[in-house]
């Protein structure tokens, strides 16, 4: 690594379509802010056969200079969004600083560093360069499980990672989120990877693979995945919705979250919420109706599940340049449950997140859904949980200790369904 307090970093971009990235602009590091500006080059695109769109608008709208930050912002969202979170930061920690990095401080390491330490498979359709002219790809050979199991397992521990394993780990090192994981290919198809983690109580990865089977066969848009064991331990691979193959290569499809939607960082996530989301949704999104009774039900389904972590960046909107599109639901992870009491990450109707089909019942109106309606939606995701579980559960090979750990816990707990 060059420096542990990178300046600048050059930001490319995959068009739409295209397979090969162009540089977009300039982000620069100042006074603790890091602000970004657009190249000539790209501006000049505008008019061209491939031309220029927004990284994000109305974030950093196509117009030349400094483009000033969203007040309370210290970095442009859509740029926060490519870049690694938890887990990620701890194997950048892990790759730059070796032993020193168990238990060191994550700001040891500016925003731009994690960025361009980061690998370049990362979600959506950015990435970061220290070159304005050369584009180079941080990224590893297509690795076994088991090698990637291993890295994941010594990162944990804060042991450093041999060169083999270092490269097996850090291509995922960019992707968001606090559990172990990585990105492979498989048979034509990219998957992020997610792994154990020695922390685990009960089967983590089983139960987010049953709750994501679940929400597929309730009729919501999920991500699909599958079961694979490496190693004598289950991996989950989450197929990527990011990527569209094409005959020279992936294209890139670019993704906000609503954390930067609602113009707020991690240190105001608190304040996100699913009524403002859905007033965004019904002035910004492509077809506004549909989408509104698709989050409503994600919502819904998160309840059900006993998912608490649906916080603003465990949600996502693809964006083509003029419109936003609702991606498939990804990261429908049960969470440990000591009682019945839960509250779920985004406040839900005005300051009340708790995990109650009775508070979504109140935000129904903000979806354009009636009482009766929310009702359908809350008895169609109830009765495909109860059909469908005993099957998923056996597709899982779920044991039945975990079985009963999560039924009626995590799943269709008592406390949540009462209305």
């Amino acid at each position: 690594m060059t420096s542990k307090k990178e300046k600048e970093a050059f930001v490319w971009i995959w068009l739409p379509g295209e397979t090969e990235p162009v540089v977009a602009g300039r982000l620069e590091a100042d006074k603790g802010n890091i602000l970004f500006n657009y190249g000539k080059s790209y501006l000049d695109r505008i008019d061209a056969d491939k031309p220029a769109i927004a990284i994000y608008e109305p974030e950093l709208p196509l117009q030349a200079g400094v483009l000033p930050l969203p007040e309370g912002l210290t970095m442009p969202g859509c740029i926060r969004d490519a870049a690694p979170d938890a887990w990620g930061r701890r194997v950048i920690i892990n790759k730059t600083l070796g032993l020193k990095g168990q238990g060191t401080d994550t700001a040891e390491l500016n925003e731009l560093t994690y960025l361009l330490e980061s690998g370049s498979d990362r979600i959506g359709a950015l990435d970061f360069q220290r070159s304005p002219t050369e584009y180079v790809p941080r990224a590893a050979g297509n690795v076994s499980l088991e090698e990637l199991i291993e890295s994941a397992q010594r990162v944990e521990k804060g042991v450093p990672l041999t060169p083999e394993l270092d490269q097996a780990l850090f291509h995922a090192s960019s992707i968001g989120g606090a559990r172990p994981k990585a990105l492979i290919q498989d048979q034509g198809k990219t998957y992020v990877a997610k792994f154990s983690s020695a922390t685990d109580l009960y089967s983590v990865v089983k139960a987010e693979f049953v709750a994501m089977r679940l929400a597929e066969s309730a009729g919501l848009n999920v991500a699909p995945v599958k079961l694979v064991k490496a190693a004598n331990k289950d991996v989950l691979l989450i197929e990527r919705f990011d990527r569209a193959p094409k005959d020279d290569g992936w294209a890139r499809k670019a993704m906000v979250s609503p954390l930067t939607l609602l113009r707020l960082d991690e240190m105001m996530a608190r304040y996100a919420s699913y009524e403002t989301l859905a007033e965004i949704i019904r002035h910004r999104f492509t077809d506004p109706r549909h989408t509104l009774k698709e989050m409503f039900s994600r919502l819904v389904f998160n309840i059900l599940c006993g998912n608490t972590d649906d916080h603003a960046r465990n949600h996502a909107a693809f964006w083509d340049g003029k419109t936003l599109t609702l991606t498939p639901a990804y990261d429908i992870c049960p969470q440990g449950r000591t009682g019945n009491e839960a509250s779920q990450a985004m406040l839900i109707s005005g300051n009340n997140n708790l995990s109650r089909l009775t508070t979504c019942l109140e935000t129904a109106h903000n979806f354009l859904l009636s009482g009766e309606e929310a009702r359908a939606i809350f008895a169609r995701l109830t009765d495909a949980i109860e059909q469908n579980w005993d099957a998923v559960c056996e597709e899982a090979e779920l044991n039945e200790a975990d079985k009963n750990f999560l039924w009626r816990r995590q799943f269709l707990n008592p406390y949540s369904i009462e209305q």
